[in-house]
């Protein structure tokens, strides 16, 4: 027989799985009528199918000498079969259903026009392939920035009002202006002027053979947009962590642990670090996670074959599949994110185990 707290921690546990997957299917759904603009774009395949059958049969001499009604019936029975073979002759509500399903159960299909660099029009080919270069880029500056507005933010507290405090305060407007703002200038600096760095891409052409070279090439060409990520979220980061730190270095358990002579780091592990770790690890995994979308700007900025221009180029194709693959497979991720760091807080945080429903 479970013990009381953990059938708590496990009905909890179960009432966040269905809210989160009640969410991933709303969100699913969502995306599958706004990336169909509610079955517009459907009148636009209909539309390319019909113009290239005509076409194709227009043109061919092998129908020049048939009846004008004849070919005109072929045409339309070619246009009838193309329609039931990609399914185009159902209603738009129960195709959005066979949609949803398939993006529930991760059978996303074949892309409409985009291939993976393999050549495979697999929508889960095309995410795979490109997902290791958005983890390498973005996964890395997240979890670089991470460590920086920490220990930043816990200098600034341990330091409030001095010179360097109130600089870090002053200089955080510049974390207004997104990455790719400063990855513009960075091109132009180090790529443009002073030609010690590509301005983008993955690797140079034609790429190294030997391995090491390679990984040096993608090393060079990742700095970049890795420092335009750093420098973007630079101040910022650590004045909220600063300002975070100092809220809870007011407590009143803090200053208790202080007047009975505590040392100061003991008391910041202790009485400030602890309590700040739920939302501490709650930024660093959905940052992980939101990392893994890739940023559509700053990839096409930089030419990085990541998840974000794989994403600008499924919209600006229309290419609904790939658009649905991507945001089942962030939905997913995020959802089990949510539940795992629910199992997270009740570990780290007894108030929030005790705290929970019965």
């Amino acid at each position: 027989m479970l013990s009381k707290p953990v059938q708590k921690v496990a009905l909890h546990l179960l009432k966040r799985g269905v809210t989160v997957l009640v969410t991933v299917i709303v969100a699913t759904y969502l995306t599958i009528i706004i990336a169909n603009m509610g079955g517009y774009v459907d009148e636009i395949k209909k539309a390319e199918i019909t113009e290239r059958i005509y076409t194709m049969y227009m043109n061919n001499p092998a129908y020049k000498g048939m009846p004008r009604d004849k070919l005109q019936k072929l045409i339309d029975e070619q246009i009838k079969l193309e329609f039931q073979r990609v399914g185009l002759d159902r209603p738009f509500l129960e195709r959005s259903l066979m949609y949803l399903w398939d993006g529930l159960t991760l059978n996303l299909g074949r892309a409409l026009y985009m291939t993976s660099d393999s050549g495979s029009r697999l929508v889960k080919n095309i995410i795979l392939e490109r997902l290791p270069q958005t983890v390498l880029l973005f996964t890395s500056a997240t979890i670089i920035n991470f460590f920086i507005h920490l220990l930043g933010g816990l200098y600034l507290s341990r330091n409030y009002g001095s010179k360097l405090d109130k600089l870090a305060v002053s200089l955080a407007p510049l974390s207004t202006p997104p990455p790719w703002f400063y990855g513009i200038f960075l091109i132009l600096i180090f790529a443009a002027w002073l030609h010690v760095l590509p301005y983008g891409g993955l690797v140079d052409y034609p790429p190294p053979e030997d391995l090491f070279l390679y990984a040096l090439s993608v090393l060079k060409h990742a700095i970049l947009p890795l420092a335009s990520w750093v420098i973007s979220g630079f101040f910022i980061g650590i004045y909220t962590n600063r300002t975070f730190f100092l809220i809870f270095s007011t407590e009143d358990y803090v200053e208790a642990a202080r007047a009975k002579g505590l040392p100061p780091r003991l008391v910041e592990q202790r009485y400030i670090l602890r309590p700040t770790l739920p939302p501490i690890i709650t930024g660093l995994a959905l940052n992980l996670i939101a990392s893994w979308q890739g940023a559509i700007i700053t990839e096409t900025v930089f030419g990085w074959p990541g998840l974000g221009l794989t994403t600008y180029q499924a919209i600006q194709y229309f290419d609904v599949p790939v658009i649905v693959g991507l945001t089942v497979t962030y939905a997913y991720l995020l959802g089990l994110t949510v539940l795992v760091l629910d199992v997270v807080y009740s570990l780290i945080d007894p108030r929030i185990r005790s705290g929970l429903p019965a």
